[in-house]
């Protein structure tokens, strides 16, 4: 039986629009997100974040669970417009002060925190500026970091910038299904840029503040494959990647757009607003490289523009969200960023599953496609560490079912379930089944659920 190292970081990782609620509670400004929510047609079941998990009032509560659950860490997102309402400015300290709790909450029941600095909310007032289309949202994101920095920096050693800038720039600006909702692939282009820049900036923040622990970037990414062996997918494929992984991970950690990329879309009008030293700046030393991954995909050469690649389907197993669950493509993608970026730890941020879970008569909620969904992927991380890469940590996507963005609260990541009529929490086997791997440190765990939940009865 081969168990992860001893040091192996385990978390379950959440952000704070899909949880918090409180939307207009102590100070907090408005998000784009909010917004987005609020405008009919958007968001399915007219559903927004306003309550969501109320985790804003449950803190204590949750606190608990993460406790109970045996985690060592746990990543959460810091609401920008509830540190600075307007984006700028004024700091809210009642914003400061529940994070401050958090964090003393975590730190007291031993779990490492684990910060996002931007996980999409960004707040409207700087939208109605130009948002992240503007080379300025850059700048006052560094000035957000360097607060959040100075008021939490003593307790928090580890941070995340921006939590996956191709969803925030190509899905928020281009295709339009998140916030705030435009459809312009060259303003999705500045966006992505001026994420990176942001990042950059905040990273330099950072660094010139002597601030304790370490610091990275957060993309989404899969492994894409061809279809056939013909020249026209293999490009294809190649080119999926660069937009949706070497886009983001190559300037942060080699300085550099793709060039095969870079050239393409020239070719086609369009080209990111690059300014003398932003590279230089995007490049900062990052300590570690987080992954969040949830599927990889088969590609063949396709007429959609600007890219002229299409997926293809392969008949695989899906979760609730249709992705297809290939935990082979975790290993791939692991194996290749090692090669890519050899002297690079990586974090894997978000991994987990979607399922149609329901609650049965006896009050258990047996969702053993989750469990086969993680067993499965943490067995592809583990053999990637056995082969060298330097895999440090895993957070599972979610801690519980929560506001899933434009898919409302029809879907659920959870491992704790959430009742949204009264919001109680409930464990799911999943969560049974990842205290016993958090515990021994391997995934061979045999585990008699029916006693288990007796135990829990019993010592609630």
């Amino acid at each position: 039986m081969k168990n992860f190292p001893d040091d192996f970081i385990w978390g379950t990782a959440t952000s704070a629009y899909q949880i918090e609620g409180a939307s207009r509670e102590d100070g907090r400004g408005d998000s784009i997100w909010d917004r987005f929510c609020h405008t009919h047609g958007n968001i399915h079941n007219q559903d927004t974040g306003d309550r969501a998990c109320e985790h804003y009032y449950r803190l204590e509560e949750d606190l608990n669970i993460l406790e109970d659950l045996g985690v060592n860490a746990y990543r959460f997102s810091v609401s920008w417009p509830r540190i600075q309402p307007v984006g700028r400015g004024h700091v809210n300290g009642r914003g400061i002060d529940f994070y401050q709790r958090l964090v003393d909450g975590l730190l007291s029941r031993n779990i490492t925190p684990t910060a996002t600095l931007y996980h999409w909310d960004l707040p409207v007032a700087l939208q109605l500026e130009g948002g992240w289309n503007s080379r300025n949202t850059a700048s006052y994101f560094a000035e957000y970091a360097d607060e959040v920095f100075r008021s939490l920096g003593d307790r928090v050693h580890s941070w995340i910038t921006i939590n996956e800038p191709w969803v925030a720039s190509f899905m928020g600006h281009w295709t339009g299904q998140h916030a705030p909702g435009l459809q312009n692939f060259q303003i999705a282009l500045n966006v992505a840029h001026h994420l990176l820049l942001a990042h950059g900036k905040a990273v330099e923040v950072f660094r010139s503040g002597n601030h304790k622990g370490d610091i990275g970037i957060t993309c989404d990414m899969s492994s894409y494959y061809p279809v056939s062996e013909s020249i026209e997918d293999r490009e294809a494929a190649l080119r999926l990647d660069e937009h949706k992984v070497k886009w983001f991970t190559h300037p942060v950690l080699k300085g550099q757009y793709p060039e095969g990329l870079l050239s393409w879309y020239s070719e086609k009008g369009y080209e990111p607003p690059v300014q003398d030293g932003d590279m230089e700046l995007i490049s900062g030393k990052v300590d570690f490289l987080g992954i969040n991954y949830y599927s990889s995909f088969d590609i063949k050469k396709g007429e959609n523009q600007p890219l002229e690649a299409d997926f293809v389907p392969t008949g695989r197993d899906k979760t609730a969200m249709g992705w297809e669950i290939r935990p082979e493509g975790l290993y791939d993608l692991l194996i290749s960023l090692q090669k890519q970026f050899p002297e690079t730890p990586f974090l894997i941020t978000e991994n987990g599953a979607a399922c149609n879970d329901e609650v049965d008569e006896d009050g258990r909620v047996r969702d053993n496609e989750r469990i086969d969904y993680l067993k499965s992927h943490f067995e592809m991380a583990l053999k990637a560490i056995e082969d060298g890469v330097p895999l440090k940590g895993y957070f599972i996507w979610s801690l519980m079912d929560n506001f899933e963005w434009a898919y409302g609260y029809e879907k659920r990541f959870g491992i704790i379930h959430v009742d949204f009529s009264n919001l109680k929490r409930t464990w799911k086997d999943s969560a049974a089944w990842c205290y016993q791997v958090f515990e021994s440190g391997h995934t061979d765990v045999s585990l008699d659920f029916d006693s288990f939940f007796d135990e829990e009865d019993e010592d609630d």
